[in-house]
């Protein structure tokens, strides 16, 4: 399994998260890799000139899982989805936050906030979480031997969302905020109340929570993901996550303008 993010932030996220080729004893490749578009915040043209930096077309994804419709999440999902003919895979609650001429033209399955789907070689493991929107849904993505668990976009962590982090091989998580930097923030209260409260988003130190309460025995790779341009920096997502990591895994940061390239599972 490997993944890239197209970009990560509030203005546009996306992640692509591949399944290993199958082949046989002498390297051959008979089946091609499953790929799944993890949210499309970005304009649809966009995606396609950095789907085509990593070596790919929109024609060489199979779906889109979209966890929830704000905007940065959900902008540019319909257009691609029309574009290449992709299903969509959503929450019935995040279908039903978007007006219907908004899905016109676009094959829609809803899934259940607990579903486990499989996608050729890939198997979406979903669980809810807790957000300011209509039904949010983050995932765990396994291909038969890697798992990666993605959270971002939470206001808090809970029991359930710790065990299906548990054991995974990369986790792309959200850290959002450095909690001084957002008090002493410009943004209006309202706004610092609703990034800090339960349904907002996730702190440097509520992450490194998460980090330290999960299973890391296979962890290979932490993405801290979905920074804020103003109110964090890389140095202080470094400071709150190495104190925690036990496993020897590599830390990386998703970036607003580029995302990451590929990061393979071995």
């Amino acid at each position: 399994m490997r993944f890239t993010s197209l970009s990560s932030g509030s203005e546009g996220n996306a992640l692509v998260v591949e399944s290993a080729p199958v082949r046989d004893a002498s390297g051959t490749v008979h089946q091609d890799p499953t790929r799944v578009l993890v949210d499309c915040g970005l304009p649809a043209r966009e995606v396609l000139r950095r789907l085509e930096q990593r070596g790919l077309s929109v024609h060489d994804l199979d779906a889109i899982f979209v966890t929830h419709e704000h905007q940065d999440h959900i902008g540019g999902v319909a257009r691609l989805a029309r574009l290449a003919a992709l299903p969509v895979l959503c929450s019935h609650g995040t279908r039903d936050a978007c007006p219907s001429e908004f899905w016109s033209g676009v094959r829609v399955t809803e899934i259940d906030s607990h579903a486990d789907i499989t996608l050729c070689d890939l198997r979406l493991r979903c669980f809810p979480v807790p957000h300011d929107a209509r039904e949010p849904v983050q995932l765990v993505v396994e291909d038969g031997h890697h798992r990666m668990g993605i959270l971002t976009d939470v206001g808090r962590s809970t029991v359930h969302i710790e065990n299906m982090l548990s054991a995974v091989d990369a986790i792309f998580l959200e850290a959002n905020h450095d909690e001084a930097l957002l008090a002493a923030s410009d943004y209006p209260p309202s706004l610092r109340e609703r990034i800090a409260g339960p349904y907002g988003h996730l702190s440097n130190a509520a992450s490194a929570e998460i980090l330290a309460a999960i299973d890391q025995s296979r962890l290979q790779h932490v993405v801290a993901a979905h920074l804020s341009r103003q109110n964090n920096r890389e140095e202080l997502v470094v400071a709150s996550f190495s104190p925690v990591m036990t496993s020897g895994a590599r830390l990386h940061v998703a970036r607003q303008d580029q995302g990451f390239d590929w990061i393979s599972l071995g």
